[in-house]
């Protein structure tokens, strides 16, 4: 199965080559691409020197420009279309349908994948895209079990690519609007979920609050590390007491579910974590470089190595192995 490997920046992009990726994913640095942060991202020329390094290493490279155009504002994504493909991408990562049947249509010959962001997740919406624009991955989003990822993989005979470590959303992807309630940035659109621009620390009473616009969002006492403010990820107050009421702070870790995402016929992993260091890149890319060594040698897969990258030191399997079904 195929490694993809996140590359926030340059550096990220350098670093995830050299510690065993077999494709690397990336966006621009603007409203294009759902990573949309401050000192994140790639200019042209930069996406140009970056796919010839790793195409000189014999890394594929992926350009994500996964959010949903704005009305009236189609040449921004229109352009990244046809800079990434002039840069020699060897895929495109798409959301957008009017998006998808401009890429399909301009650039025949380009491959496209669909993003996580469509939330596609049966057989039939699949086979739409396929049929409709020749796309040849779907990102699946991070809400099946290995059995229902078989089965789509299967029906829809489209290679399939899954998230196995990194931060988790509680929401389907592309469909969450609490961000752009608290603070008028959609990361579907703008690509930004819970901006810094609108986080605010301050102490109170003995303790660390956080804040996201006008919301407060967790409290912590004097030690405890403050997380990032998220909405999806607050600590709240209610009639059963005060806890993480939508989603613990975990990260996902799939490692122990790599023979069964192999028999599901997976084509791709996918490591989440454009926004991260280098240190996590590395660290995270070389664990999974080893278990997917350990799979092909049909050895035992090491967990556990990368709790300290995590969020909350913990981990989870996620939907894969879905319990309470």
């Amino acid at each position: 199965m195929e490694l993809v490997c996140p590359a926030g920046t340059p550096t990220a992009l350098k670093v995830a080559v050299e510690a065993g990726a077999d494709a690397v994913y990336c966006g621009f640095n603007d409203e294009t691409n759902a990573r949309n942060f401050p000192g994140l991202n790639f200019n042209r020329e930069e996406l140009v020197a970056g796919i010839n390094l790793a195409h000189r290493r014999g890394v594929k490279v992926l350009v994500a420009i996964n959010t949903f155009p704005r009305a009236g504002a189609m040449e921004l994504w229109h352009k990244a279309v046809d800079d990434a493909t002039k840069a020699g991408a060897d895929a495109l990562i798409l959301a957008d349908v009017g998006l998808l049947a401009y890429a399909a249509r301009t650039h025949p010959n380009q491959r496209l994948h669909v993003s996580v962001q469509a939330a596609a997740a049966t057989a039939d919406s699949i086979r739409f895209y396929v049929e409709n624009f020749g796309v040849r991955r779907v990102v699946l989003p991070r809400v099946l079990s290995v059995p229902e990822i078989a089965a789509v993989t299967k029906e829809s005979g489209c290679e399939t690519e899954v998230f196995v470590f990194g931060g988790l959303c509680v929401m389907a992807e592309g469909r969450c609007s609490l961000s752009s309630y608290a603070t008028g940035c959609s990361p579907n659109m703008q690509g930004a979920c819970s901006p810094a621009s609108h986080v605010n620390y301050r102490e109170e009473r003995g303790k660390m609050v956080s804040r996201l616009g006008e919301f407060t969002i967790n409290s912590f006492a004097k030690g405890e590390p403050a997380g990032y403010p998220t909405l999806c990820k607050g600590r709240f107050e209610t009639d059963h007491g005060i806890g993480y009421i939508f989603e613990d702070p975990t990260s996902l870790d799939a490692a122990t579910m790599l023979p069964g995402l192999k028999a599901a016929g997976v084509t791709a992993l996918k490591i989440e974590g454009r926004q991260r260091g280098r240190a996590y890149i590395e660290s995270v890319v070389q664990s999974f470089r080893q278990a997917l060594k350990a799979l092909d040698a049909g050895l035992p897969i090491e967990t556990a190595k990368l709790a300290a990258l995590t969020e909350g030191q913990t981990t989870t399997a996620g939907a894969y192995r879905k319990t309470w079904r």
